[in-house]
């Protein structure tokens, strides 16, 4: 297994790859599915995604459990399989990767509002992330990305939930998608410099509406903490409908030429998220290797 932290230090940006969900959708995964659900039911096609970002060069590749929670997954019936479906997913990213690609087990939010806005407890929510985390620790997964966070809170109790039980590096990235807010209202500056002080390896953005809203955010986080290690994995541009299926108009090219925008903010981490496929990470490459390395 690589040392994620090893590998940081080394010169040149880390590439992440592309989307997930959007990418099994394309592989037949049905509308409304939990994407976790086909880490036991239909492997084949996980593995193949996986494979398709190490191919296109992807440095890290995310295991497929973004809604990997107990909360997320009782959604659909899937509670009691939450350890299976986690460990699952990072065997199989452990499988693909090898020796040379780092494998980050993927933590999205639980879906619920914290007490006393919602209906959960803290302590429920530092079990669920501990859950997880210990599953896709026991699947090999070198580091642990915590993403698409709103809530500042619920960030701070996943990443103590991560610690309780295991000692991986934490990636956490945040969604900046109302008006340079996240949906909770949280700025980039402040959840840099809060999230930055409780010594993770790395902080940033992901997901949001736009290249540019996202570029801003990682600015502003870049300004606020001139130290912090940068990761950025914005969307491939806001979905609009075109015939059956959603598009996104973000092409490889565009996505590219926004990768030397994020290099030149200091971000050691880019990839893409919604929208984006192995041929937007084969562009991004091809032009931060290029120019930077």
């Amino acid at each position: 297994m690589p040392d994620f932290k090893e590998v940081l230090n080394k010169p040149g940006i880390l590439i992440a790859d592309g989307a997930t969900g959007t990418m099994l959708q394309n592989a037949g995964l049905p509308q409304g599915a939990a994407p976790e659900r086909w880490n036991l039911e239909n492997p084949t096609a996980v593995r193949a995604l996986y494979r398709a970002y190490v191919e296109s060069g992807s440095d890290i590749i995310l295991t497929n459990t973004f809604g990997g929670t107990r909360v997320r997954l009782e959604r659909d019936n899937l509670g009691e399989k939450t350890a299976e479906i986690n460990r699952a997913a990072a065997r199989l990213a452990r499988e693909v990767a090898g020796d040379h690609t780092i494998v980050f087990g993927d933590i999205g939010p639980t879906g619920k509002l914290l007490k006393p806005l919602g209906p959960l407890a803290p302590a429920d929510a530092i079990d669920a992330f501990a859950e997880q985390a210990g599953a896709l620790a026991d699947g090999d997964a070198d580091a642990i990305l915590i993403e698409t966070m709103s809530d500042l809170n619920e960030a701070q109790l996943a990443i103590e939930g991560v610690r309780k039980v295991v000692g991986l590096p934490i990636v956490v990235t945040f969604s900046f998608d109302t008006h340079g807010h996240t949906m909770m209202g949280v700025k980039p500056a402040l959840a840099a410099r809060e999230i930055w002080a409780l010594g993770v390896t790395a902080v940033g953005a992901n997901c949001g509406r736009t290249l540019s809203e996202t570029l801003t955010a990682i600015q502003s986080m870049r300004q606020a903490v001139p130290e912090a290690v940068l990761m950025a994995k914005p969307n491939a541009g806001l979905p609009h409908a075109g015939g059956t299926d959603l598009v996104y108009d973000v092409t490889p090219e565009i996505m590219a030429d926004y990768a030397l925008k994020f290099a030149a903010e200091g971000v050691k981490i880019f990839g893409g998220c919604c929208g984006s496929s192995p041929e937007h990470i084969r562009a991004v490459v091809k032009a931060l290797r290029r120019d930077l390395i």
